[in-house]
């Protein structure tokens, strides 16, 4: 059997990209029809599940995070599982643990009894407020999409994402979240106050007597198959230089010369913000239409995909300066 050709391999992902576009713009009409406003929110949302990752949901209560996150598990054809996290909760309440069963000739023997962790999509509501250690039970499901009870080996279902919120920190009772587990979330999403307009819809259509339920469009396969596609996108050595040259200039490196944001930075981003950035572009050109991301597409994830990467100097902290200001004057550099 002759292997394709280039032209023919081109042909296919191009012809698989333009059904992706389609499947996707009905994907955002039905959320819209259930979250009103919040267009980056979403799009931001959707990006992190194209691109096979896990999303941060920061904002205060109140802002339809659980909404959203309910209603991409519907749109998108994924069960869904909620975990509320609590100052009282354990790693075996989110994992699962193994129990003693006594079978009627008496004969004992333990059984795993499978944690909401086992799930296609996992909503951890107000993460940061448990304990560091119950927030680190999360990281080998996470980044690895298995867990170990006992030394033995479970792997979740696939596709496995977790979209988890957080309450500010300045809120009494919660945990900052360890480095290591906010690297492995793909995408900061930062949940904001609407609009008048879109505050407005929400009062006239949230309290009547019938409410808009959410319909599926998608399932776990298909939107494998695009997280599949995402990954064959070819993307432009002006990307790839700008995605390099922007990870890059976020980390110290020798005494700092003058005007230079980086003087601001303690710890920067590492490789994995890189490849990040190399995923969420392909899916956020998808999402919006294109074959291809261009460099508009690195200058607006930036902040997303660098924020909860990086953390500033003590000094630049005191001068007011904020993590954003600082990924602002970067992303300026490449724009």
């Amino acid at each position: 059997m002759t292997e394709p050709t280039t032209e023919t391999s081109d042909a296919t992902v191009v012809a698989r990209a333009e059904r992706a576009i389609e499947r996707m713009s009905r994907v955002r009409e039905a959320i819209g029809r259930v979250v009103f406003g919040q267009e980056e929110v979403v799009e931001r949302a959707l990006v992190t599940l194209l691109s096979g990752g896990h999303g941060l949901l920061v904002g205060v209560p109140g802002l339809a995070k659980t909404r959203l996150v309910e209603t991409l598990g519907v749109v998108l054809g994924l069960d869904t599982r909620r975990i509320q996290f609590t100052p009282d909760l354990m790693p075996s309440d989110i994992l699962g643990s193994e129990v003693l069963d006594q079978a009627p000739d008496g004969t004992r023997s333990f059984r795993f009894v499978k944690g909401p962790v086992f799930t296609r999509l996992l909503m951890a509501d107000e993460i940061n407020r448990a304990s560091p250690r119950t927030q680190s039970a999360l990281l080998q499901a996470m980044q690895e999409a298995h867990v170990t009870i006992a030394g033995v080996r479970h792997d979740l279902p696939r596709p496995f994402h977790v979209l988890a919120t957080q309450n500010p920190l300045e809120q009494e009772g919660t945990y900052p979240l360890p480095e290591a587990q906010l690297d492995r979330f793909l995408m900061q999403i930062d949940v904001d106050w609407p609009d008048l307009a879109t505050e407005r819809r929400i009062l006239l259509e949230t309290t009547g007597a019938s409410e808009t339920k959410p319909e599926p469009v998608l399932g776990g396969d298909e939107l494998m198959d695009l997280q599949a596609l995402v990954r064959l996108m070819p993307v432009g050595e002006s990307v790839v230089d700008a995605i390099l040259a922007l990870v890059r200039s976020a980390r110290p490196a020798g005494p700092p010369a003058p005007n230079d944001p980086a003087a601001a930075v303690a710890w920067g981003p590492g490789p994995r913000a890189g490849q990040a950035l190399m995923l969420t572009v392909r899916a956020r050109a998808l999402l919006q239409g294109r074959l291809a991301p261009d460099v508009g597409d690195v200058i607006a994830l930036a902040e997303p995909i660098l924020q909860h990467r990086m953390a500033l100097t003590f000094a630049a902290r005191a001068d007011g300066v904020g993590v954003r200001d600082v990924v602002a004057r970067l992303t300026a550099r490449i724009g």
